[in-house]
């Protein structure tokens, strides 16, 4: 099969480059803009071999896997970018909502996976890590280059990482890498059009609480050598993870290694 965007994107105008094999595909989303790269475009390669993850972390996605990233170029505070992870994690979770029940009735079977967002940035089938993103920002001459890339285990999961992964195949759904990302770059069109520069994050917001793993949970945060603990309260708006602390503060959480339940009640070990 071959990559191809959804009928929307393509109506929308947006560009696509395919690589067979892809150090990272936010490195090259991101040297396009600084080469000049102003419309909208998606990155992508069922193969990423060196890409840069959270907490420098490496991203590889084997063959079969998607590794994609999409390149907006914004005339938005970086601040006000760093919301769009959120619109982008909605827009691979319906993406995975979507393939998945088609895969599951074209198998005969009836039984939906069960998927959420986890903050800030991941996305879990059962409990387990299936995919991860990673936003990125960049000055550019006309905005800012915000490079959205969204790594997808479709057929192979790490066996490495702080979260226990998953892929669609050990779920027992057949899909391609190529058919999700058609489905996610229709979903990227939605979400993105909500999100509206901004503008739009409240509903963002909404959506995303109403799919958030962990929700009224215990919770652990692992931020540099400190362990945040408490009840995982909401996001702000903008999109802090505020945890209820056993005295009832609301502490506010920009970054860190997020654990729920009894990996909570163990601190974050």
């Amino acid at each position: 099969m071959r990559f191809a965007l959804g009928a929307r994107a393509a109506a929308r105008g947006y560009g696509l480059v395919v690589f067979d094999q892809a150090g990272s595909t936010n490195i090259e989303a991101l040297a396009a803009a600084r080469q000049g790269a102003r419309a909208p475009c998606w990155f992508v390669t069922t193969e990423q071999t060196a890409g840069p993850g959270r907490r420098q972390r490496p991203w590889v996605a084997p063959r079969g896997n998607l590794a994609s990233s999409v390149l907006e170029v914004l005339n938005v505070a970086p601040v006000v970018a760093a919301t769009l992870g959120f619109a982008a994690c909605l827009a691979i979770e319906n993406a995975l909502r979507q393939v998945s029940r088609e895969a599951v009735l074209r198998s005969g079977g009836s039984s939906a996976l069960d998927f959420a967002v986890k903050w800030p940035n991941d996305v879990l089938a059962g409990g387990r890590k299936i995919v991860g993103m990673l936003l990125e920002a960049e000055q550019v001459a006309g905005g800012l280059a915000v490079v959205a890339g969204i790594g997808t285990n479709v057929v192979a999961a790490p066996t490495d990482t702080p979260t226990p992964a998953v892929s669609l195949r050990d779920l027992g759904v057949e899909v391609s890498a190529e058919d999700l990302f058609s489905a996610l770059s229709e979903s990227w069109v939605e979400y993105f059009g909500i999100w509206n520069e901004g503008r739009g994050f409240a509903d963002i917001r909404r959506l995303w609480l109403e799919r958030a793993a962990g929700l009224g949970q215990p919770v652990a945060i692992r931020s540099g050598h400190a362990i945040i603990e408490g009840i995982f309260d909401t996001i702000d708006e903008q999109g802090c993870m505020l945890v209820r602390t056993a005295e009832g503060r609301l502490e506010p959480i920009t970054a860190g290694d997020v654990h729920f339940g009894s990996v909570a009640s163990k601190g974050a070990v």
